[in-house]
């Protein structure tokens, strides 16, 4: 399976989402691959916010390594499984999708928690103190997910 995470600049709630789910796969001994991109232009090439890197070291993980990179129309078909961390990165990539395949393959990451409730993962680039609520809601998000596919494999 490959999973495709999407934010809007590609510095902070994707590159979390990627690093958290990238070692649930490895803890699961899952053959799975994750990404993340950003559907904004103004970070490519960057590493992630530093707050970010420093929420996910604080969990013991290190996502220093990781570069912004923009959305491109290839993603919709390279990937299974594409996972938009609020309504607007939705609403984006549903906008980008050609086809019923595509859209149907695009999600909102907090409905594996809160099935049909479309909630949207906030934004913590203007809030210091976001980074480590957004940690929880993703590692509990990306829990659920690998513990989802777990139980259906089984």
């Amino acid at each position: 399976m490959r999973i495709l995470m999407v934010c809007l600049g590609n510095i902070c709630r994707s590159p979390l989402a990627e690093g958290i789910l990238r070692k649930k796969i490895q803890e699961h001994g899952l053959d799975w691959e994750v990404y993340s991109v950003g559907t904004g232009h103004w970070h490519i090439g960057d590493p992630p916010d530093p707050r970010a890197q420093a929420v996910a070291r604080m969990h013991g993980l290190d996502i220093s390594e990781l570069r912004a990179e923009q959305l491109k129309p290839a993603h919709l078909d390279q990937y299974d499984l594409i996972l938009a961390m609020d309504a607007s990165n939705y609403r984006d990539l549903q906008n980008m999708a050609q086809t019923k395949e595509q859209r149907d393959k695009i999600h909102l990451i907090l409905n594996f928690l809160y099935p049909g409730e479309n909630r949207s993962v906030p934004d913590p680039y203007w809030d210091d103190d976001g980074f480590e609520q957004v940690w929880q809601m993703l590692d509990a998000a990306c829990e659920q997910l690998v513990v989802g596919s777990l139980e259906f494999r089984v």
